[in-house]
Order: structure tokens, then C-alpha cells, then sequence
């Protein structure tokens, strides 16, 4: 099997590779990751006692109030920061999704169950649908939430390599499904689907107190879109991406990544086994939801119609989604172990733990100043101040309507730059831009549909995603010298090409009439 060449400088050198050459120079030339979030902090912390003393006339739609930002080098919020910032990091929401699912993958990683399987797959895997396949699993694991960022991610890498090709071209493909197709959805709805429809619901109330919003009013154009962000992020990965990195040796320790060598007779046993094993435990798991009334299920009195108790994000079976994961890669990874020979006893699982633990000490760091950042930029509430400008310009643009889409799109994605959860985004623009759109005669459907593009598009290349970092390890696994300007220049292509084919798409959907998605409109009529 051949590997990327280190040495191949065949690559194309056109305006795009040399542009995105510079963005990761510049970007690398940043201080380590840690340490960037450290400045960002202490920048954050002068800007807001700058600004604490400046009064704004916007309006924040969550209180009623003016907006104000908080300064953060006050005695107050100085001493509210000491002290909650222990806190801040052991419940920065990534930390324990992460630390956890690796347990269980450590395991399955360290036995061999992986690479088995991985080898398996790739020898009746065609190598040029490998792309698109990883991209759509991307999508389809936004039904477990945050799974996608650790489970999906770091395995399209291992799989691209395994097939001779670049990793880092793997972790993009793969980041541009879970991420960058965040507002698409594979046929199953998300648990965004309702949340996202009831802020809208409540924006819409405040010109029309009798709106109702079906929680799937976008379901037909974010399951068309998969196949969009499918097609985009295949021609990128495979005609953009990986002919760039030929020219980029893989330097990092691949010494345990899968080959492509024929599977031996015990590792045919322990595969076998422990596929069953996970069929059998999968299996067990599904009977267990099978029954009215299942614990695993949210209680529909609490729940927007439509939703379904199981996907609803409140449910204890969303709830659980790492814990599942933990689980169902630690069970087939002791079988694979003990019948195959590469585990002798309880140290073994152990000792497979304990390495993808070790593994994972420099994202504990990064982890740890990425939360004291964040928690700093939302205290200050200069994230809440910058979007409601920014949709009060647009307001005062007065442009065309599909024009008015099209700044809807681009405000979402800048401000989610600034604003990391899409809930918290939508929950202070949309107040603003679902009535403002009303009065021109666009339905909050197509508005929520506008948002959810700029959304997704922009996630890939935001620091403030709490996956970044993550995302930079996984990258550092391959090639030694990853920062954050490898990443970007990655993901950058995949960012810019979504943002303006996917708001092409949507325009379309509206000039063709297709509907949205169930219960759906384009045009508001007042009441």
C-alpha cells in the first residue's frame, strides 16, 4: 500500500492553493491555540471595560432591556471569575463528551478492533466513494448530538489513511459533515429541528400572538441539503484539499493506524465476535425503547408538538448519547481482545484506556483556557451587542427581499463567529429578524431556513466552536506542525463555497415553490 508521498511536489500551485498556503503561514504564525485563547481573554476583559461605560440604544430581545456590557475587570467580575473558574472548565460542555467517548475508543483503538474493522470496510469499500460516505456519516451523527466531533472526525482520518490517502484530508471531509453540514439533516430529524422552531414560534408571536410553527417547517430543505453539502464537500476534499496536501509530509506517530494487509485467521475470530457482541448489545438496547413509556423517553407533556419523545434533547436517551458510545465500542473492543489474542487480561483494557487518556493531555490544556474565553465573552455581552447591530443594519438597508435572504445568511455567519451555539444565535437575532421579515412579507420559515445556512456554513472556521480545538489535535496526530492556520486553511474552501451555493440552493427552493418542509410557507399574510 502506497502512502502520501512526503516528497511530492506535483501538487498544482493555482491562486486558490497559494491563497490558502498564506491563510495557514498566517494563521500558524498565532500563538499556540492555549495561548491564543489567553490573549482573546485578556482582550475580551479590556475591550468590555472600555465599552462598560458607553451606552447603547439596542434592545436585547431576551430582557426587554437596553443592551450594556458588563466590565470584566471590575472587583466583581474579577472575583466571580476566580471563583467560578474551576467550574467554568470542569463543565465546559466538550470536556467530558470528549474524555469520555475516548475511554471506550481507547479500547476498541488499543485491542485492534478498529484497525480490524477499518480493514474490513476499506477491502469492499470503493476508494473514490470513500469521500462522500464519510461525509454523509458526518451528517447522519448530528441524530447523536456532539458524537460526530469524536467519534466521526478522528476515524475518517484512520480511514483515509488506511486507503493511502492524506488524513488531514480525512478530518476535513469529515469536519465539513459533522460541522459544516450542521443544519442538514440525513431523513432523521435533530434535536435542532425544535429547538430552532421554538424560538422562531416565539419571535413570530410578537406580531402574530396566534403563529404557529411546526418543529419540521424546514425538514424537506435540510434533508435536500445533505445531498448539497455531500456533493460540495466531495469535489472540494477530493479536487481542492487533498491535491494541496501531496506537498505536506505525514510526520506524526501512524506506527498503530490500520493497513491494508489481509485480516489474519484470529483476527477474522475476534472481528467476528465481536461484531456480534455490539449486534447483540444493540440489539438488547433497541428492544429497551421498543416499549410505551420507556424510560429512555422525554415526557411528551413537557415537548412542542410533533416532537418525538426519544429525539427530543431534554430525553434521557439524548441525554446519554456518550455514555452509549463509551459503551459500545468498550464491548466489542474486550471481545476483539480476549478472542484474538491482543488482550491477556483486565491491565490490557486498562492500559488501552490509559494511553488514549495520555494522548490527550495537550487538549485538556487547550480545553481549559478555550473555556475561560468563552465564559469571559459571554459575561461581557459584547457577542449579544455585535449581533444585534449587525441585524439592525440590515433592517436599515432596505434592500430587495432575496437580498434581504442573502445578508440574513452572511449576518448568521459572522455572527457565528462571535456566538458559538446556533440556539443562543437564533434566540437574539431571531427576535429581531423573524418580525422584521414578517412585515416584508417573508414567512419566519424561510427566515429560520435563511439562518440555518449562515449558521452551519461558518461553523468549520470559528475558534470560538468549542470542537476547534479538538479538531487541532486530531490534526497534530498526523502532521506535527497543525495549528490553527492548518485548520482554517482546510476548511476555509468548504466555509465560502457552502455559504454562497448553499444560499443559492435556497433561493432556488424559493423561486421553484418547492415546499420547505411540513406545515411550511414563504409569504406572510397578516392576520
Amino acid at each position: 500500500m502506497s502512502h502520501p508521498d512526503p516528497n511530492d511536489a506535483s501538487a498544482p500551485r493555482g491562486v486558490v492553493t497559494r491563497l490558502l498556503d498564506g491563510v495557514e503561514r498566517i494563521g500558524n504564525k498565532l500563538p499556540d491555540p492555549a495561548m491564543l485563547f489567553l490573549i482573546l481573554m485578556l482582550v475580551t476583559w479590556v475591550v468590555s471595560a472600555v465599552m462598560s461605560g458607553w451606552t447603547f440604544s439596542e434592545i436585547d430581545p431576551r430582557t426587554g432591556d437596553p443592551v450594556t456590557v458588563t466590565n470584566l475587570l471590575s472587583g466583581d467580575s474579577l472575583t466571580a471569575f476566580l471563583a467560578s473558574l474551576v467550574q467554568t472548565f470542569v463543565n465546559f460542555a466538550p470536556l467530558g463528551v470528549v474524555l469520555v467517548a475516548m475511554l471506550g475508543l481507547g479500547v476498541a483503538e488499543h485491542t485492534g478492533f478498529i484497525n480490524a474493522l477499518l480493514r474490513a470496510i476499506l477491502s469492499v469499500t470503493p476508494k473514490m466513494l470513500l469521500t462522500p460516505a464519510l461525509i454523509g456519516v458526518g451528517i447522519l451523527s448530528h441524530i447523536a448530538v456532539d458524537a460526530g466531533y469524536v467519534l466521526v472526525i478522528p476515524l475518517g482520518a484512520v480511514i483515509f489513511y488506511a486507503a493511502g490517502r492524506h488524513p488531514l484530508a480525512g478530518i476535513a471531509a469529515a469536519f465539513a459533515g459533522v460541522s459544516g453540514g450542521f443544519s442538514a439533516t440525513f431523513f432523521v430529524p435533530s434535536s435542532l429541528d425544535p429547538m430552532l422552531a421554538g424560538l422562531t414560534q416565539e419571535a413570530a408571536r410578537i406580531l402574530d400572538p396566534g403563529m404557529e410553527i411546526n418543529p419540521l417547517n424546514n425538514y424537506f430543505f435540510t434533508t435536500s441539503s445533505t445531498f448539497l453539502v455531500i456533493l460540495v464537500g466531495w469535489f472540494l476534499t477530493d479536487r481542492v484539499i487533498e491535491p494541496r496536501l501531496k506537498s505536506t509530509p505525514v510526520d506524526g506517530d501512524t506506527s498503530e493506524m490500520p493497513t491494508m494487509e489481509r485480516l489474519e485467521p484470529a483476527e477474522r475470530r475476534g472481528l467476528t465476535w465481536s461484531v456480534v457482541a455490539m449486534a447483540v448489545a444493540i440489539g438488547l438496547f433497541i428492544l429497551t425503547l421498543l416499549p410505551e413509556g420507556t424510560p429512555w423517553a422525554a415526557d411528551p407533556a413537557t415537548l412542542a408538538p410533533g416532537t418525538h419523545p426519544l429525539l427530543a434533547f431534554s430525553a434521557p436517551l439524548m441525554q446519554s448519547i456518550v455514555a452509549l458510545i463509551f459503551i459500545f465500542f468498550l464491548i466489542p473492543g474486550v471481545v476483539y481482545g480476549y478472542v484474538a489474542g491482543t488482550a491477556k487480561s483486565h491491565r490490557d483494557i486498562i492500559e488501552g484506556m490509559s494511553k488514549s487518556m495520555s494522548g490527550m493531555g495537550y487538549y485538556i490544556v487547550m480545553a481549559f483556557f478555550a473555556a475561560q474565553f468563552i465564559y469571559a465573552f459571554n459575561q461581557s455581552n459584547l457577542g449579544v451587542l455585535f449581533a444585534i447591530k449587525g441585524a439592525n443594519a440590515l433592517q436599515a438597508m432596505g434592500l430587495h427581499m432575496s437580498l434581504m435572504l442573502v445578508g440574513l445568511v452572511l449576518l448568521s455567519g459572522a455572527v457565528n463567529l462571535l456566538v458559538g451555539s446556533a440556539s443562543a444565535k437564533w434566540a437574539l437575532i431571531g427576535a429581531i429578524m423573524v418580525p422584521m421579515m414578517m412585515q416584508l412579507g417573508i414567512s419566519p420559515d424561510l427566515t429560520q431556513a435563511a439562518y440555518r445556512v449562515g449558521d452551519s456554513s461558518t461553523n468549520i472556521i470559528t475558534p470560538l466552536l468549542p470542537y476547534f480545538p479538538l479538531i487541532v489535535v486530531f490534526c497534530q496526530k498526523y502532521v506535527k506542525g497543525s495549528g490553527v492556520g492548518t485548520l482554517l486553511a482546510l476548511m476555509l474552501p468548504f466555509a465560502v463555497s457552502l455559504l454562497v451555493i448553499w444560499t443559492l440552493f435556497l433561493i432556488g427552493f424559493w423561486a421553484l415553490g418547492i415546499p420547505l418542509g411540513v406545515g411550511s410557507s414563504y409569504e406572510y399574510l397578516a392576520p
